[in-house]
């Protein structure tokens, strides 16, 4: 029954991604996502908790960030004098199992203006590229405030 779940969550994230909501497009989203639970379904181990609204929280806080990031990726691009200091900060992880880890990575990631690099070898640490690092500490509050807290309601 939980594969279920992950495969409904999966296809809704295609349609966020995509940006189509059509039934087709719905219907490819089912398939890659029972592909997808199948291809590791030896690697996922015990299934995870879920919450539906919780997850439904989650799906909600990533597309308004989504929306978000990109407004203020939009203005920093056509703005007359970028005043950017990108670069690459740390950050610590309360999350710990690697669905978690892998949920949290792709989720900066498809935000615009940051991108998840890697983790830590103890993977308690993510390193993240942000377009602006002017304030890394509020990057890092925004993270562990915004989904990495939504995470950890929906998953555990």
């Amino acid at each position: 029954m939980m594969r279920y779940g992950i495969v409904l969550i999966l296809a809704i994230v295609w349609l966020a991604v995509s940006a189509s909501y059509t039934i087709p497009n719905l219907v490819l989203g089912l398939i890659v996502g029972a592909l997808v639970t199948f291809l590791v379904r030896e690697q996922s181990g015990e299934a995870p908790k879920v919450r539906p609204l919780a997850v439904a929280l989650l799906v909600i806080l990533f597309v308004k960030e989504l929306l978000l990031s990109a407004w203020k990726v939009a203005k920093l691009v056509l703005s007359p004098r970028m005043n950017l200091q990108p670069g690459i900060f740390s950050y610590p992880l309360k999350v710990s199992t690697d669905f978690e880890i892998t949920l949290l990575a792709n989720l900066i990631t498809l935000t615009p203006g940051t991108l998840s690099v890697d983790v830590s070898d103890d993977r308690r640490t993510l390193f993240v590229h942000a377009i602006n690092c002017s304030d890394i500490e509020a990057a890092r509050r925004d993270i562990e405030t915004g989904f990495e807290r939504k995470i950890l309601e929906a998953f555990r």
